[in-house]
């Protein structure tokens, strides 16, 4: 009796709607309960309300509006996103001209002899489609430029000069310093920021300042349609903030973090570490937990530092700057190295991923987890390959075997297909972010962003606003308005799987959340239209009305 007077005085009731449960039947109802900031009752209106309203039971009449679970973006860099328009907001660099006008405008504002530092964008992504040179980058001659690129950098020749990189420097270990055809650095040089002196852009934020960035890009999430993210690459430092917002209850939202290491380091101390971390998968609670060890295997496909299994080719050297025409990118940890790390990792019980974005990289993860897997099968981890844009059958049949799950983003495709198929062909690029061809391999798949850098859900490098992922992948659709192999689109449905329920089973977190059900957490979102039924080219301009977690309306 106590038990029914409990669940016969819910909460919150949401009636008269159209409720996307995601369960297992992927069924539609019309209310959903809510008490103690879960899920107490599932189904149509009239049955809902008798069973659950009492005295002080409020009540919201959908009339008609969808509600779908909380959506998880997989993949998101929240610090480096939240920090990247702090104090000043980003211009739009599309192109060479609009590189040098950024240049000009700080030159104004910053002292001669101190960095500047043009924000992160890759040249598929500029109208001229070329990586730009430090001849570009010399409009400024009193002040050291530097073009980010992520994993490569241009600089200006006021910056080489101040590094002491001449024709005669070597090149580091797993990096270049490319040349012209004189033998003289041109200025990109490609994972080797380590050579620059005097850049130091760690310590230009507080931990105020890094902790509210921090918390107001988590809010945007939230504002998004998000109720969970996956912040794929936390350092020490980025777990105290987070952990910091938890004990002050200021986190917004539910996180999963990804501890990666420096795999640059030894073997042994690696190995080391990874034996007395602190940190281990599924450590926390349904607000902030560990999920993978993570390492960076290769480069980006965007800046032709991905390591592919075969090269580049003649307009790579356009795009990229390469001068080796046999170019296959970087592979930034040795192979043996490779398989002691994860070894190492999958015997403490972590679950594993890399940055692998190139095919060959790909291949070679795999292999690695290939070893872990021969010394206690794998597949209980939940271990996934992240990124691997570049796929192959082999690749995907070899991921089944072992009981992988997929890390994809859909803007990867999205922004930079039209030029990646410039460098590889359209043939050549049949398994590139191949979601049917998972799906149909029995592949679990969660879907991110991989948002880095910039605030607004649909302009930032990459987007992180769910609706439009979702789009991505149902359509298959560039930049230039054209499908992109669309025998690899997947259904709406489907695609609304990677951002709950798949998403949430890759993070430890299907039994919670993930699916509107009882028992579950109470995490929701009520969205202005009907996702199942309105035309495909209006889910990407979805937009939450009201998002819920664990029962409390967050954002409305």
């Amino acid at each position: 009796m106590a038990a029914a007077l409990w669940a016969a005085n819910a909460d919150l009731i949401l009636y008269n709607g159209k409720i996307v449960t995601v369960d297992e039947k992927f069924s539609i109802a019309q209310a959903v309960a809510i008490k103690g900031g879960k899920i107490t009752a599932v189904g149509d209106t009239k049955a809902v309300l008798a069973a659950q309203r009492g005295p002080r039971t409020q009540r919201l009449d959908l009339k008609g509006r969808t509600v779908l679970p909380g959506l998880v973006d997989s993949h998101v860099h929240a610090l480096s996103a939240g920090l990247s328009e702090f104090r000043h907001p980003l211009p739009p660099l599309d192109s060479f001209a609009a590189i040098q006008d950024f240049i000009r405008e700080q030159v104004k504002t910053t002292p001669k002899g101190e960095w500047i530092v043009v924000p992160r964008t890759f040249p598929t992504r500029l109208k001229e489609l070329r990586m730009p040179t430090r001849e570009l980058l010399d409009v400024a001659t009193e002040h050291p430029v530097m073009f980010d690129a992520s994993y490569t950098v241009v600089v200006n020749s006021r910056a080489l000069a101040m590094s002491g990189i001449t024709r005669t420097t070597p090149n580091p270990p797993g990096g270049e310093i490319v040349r012209d055809a004189k033998g003289e650095p041109n200025g990109i040089l490609k994972n080797a920021q380590l050579l620059l002196k005097g850049l130091d852009r760690s310590e230009s934020f507080s931990e105020a300042e890094k902790l509210e960035a921090l918390e107001k890009m988590l809010r945007r999430y939230v504002a998004a349609g998000l109720t969970a993210i996956g912040d794929r690459a936390v350092t020490p430092e980025e777990i105290g903030l987070y952990e910091k917002l938890k004990a002050e209850k200021r986190l917004p939202v539910r996180a999963v973090l990804t501890w990666r290491i420096d795999a640059s380091k030894p073997v042994e101390e690696l190995i080391r570490q990874i034996r007395t971390a602190p940190y281990a998968t599924g450590k926390g609670d349904a607000w902030l937990k560990f999920g993978a060890l993570k390492v960076t295997l290769d480069g980006g496909m965007t800046i032709g530092t991905a390591y592919q299994r075969l090269p580049y080719g003649p307009f790579g050297r356009q795009l990229y700057g390469h001068t080796e025409p046999k170019d296959r990118g970087l592979l930034f940890i040795a192979p043996e190295k490779l398989k002691a790390i994860e070894r190492a990792a999958h015997a403490r019980g972590w679950q594993l991923t890399a940055h692998d974005q190139g095919g060959g990289a790909v291949d070679a993860f795999l292999t690695a987890l290939e070893a872990a897997d021969s010394d206690r099968p794998l597949a209980a981890s939940r271990s996934h390959l992240m990124h691997a844009s570049f796929e192959s059958p082999e690749a995907i049949a070899r991921a089944k075997k072992l009981g992988l799950l997929i890390d994809a983003q859909s803007a990867w495709l999205y922004y930079d297909a039209p030029a990646l198929e410039e460098v590889f062909s359209y043939d050549a690029m049949r398994y590139f972010y191949p979601m049917r061809s998972y799906l149909d391999a029995g592949l679990m798949v969660a879907g991110g962003s991989d948002h880095m850098i910039g605030f607004d859900k649909n302009r930032a490098v990459n987007p992180y606003n769910p609706f439009l992922q979702i789009w991505m992948a149902v359509t298959r659709q560039t930049v230039q308005g054209e499908p992109f192999h669309p025998e690899e689109k997947i259904t709406r449905e489907e695609a609304l799987k990677t951002h709950t329920i798949w998403a949430a089973y890759m993070q430890f977190a299907e039994l919670e959340r993930g699916s509107i059900e009882p028992a579950k957490l109470a995490d929701l979102v009520v969205i202005d239209r009907d996702f199942l039924a309105c035309p495909e080219e209006e889910i990407k301009a979805i937009e939450p009305e009201l998002v819920i977690i664990g029962g409390k309306t967050v954002f409305q």
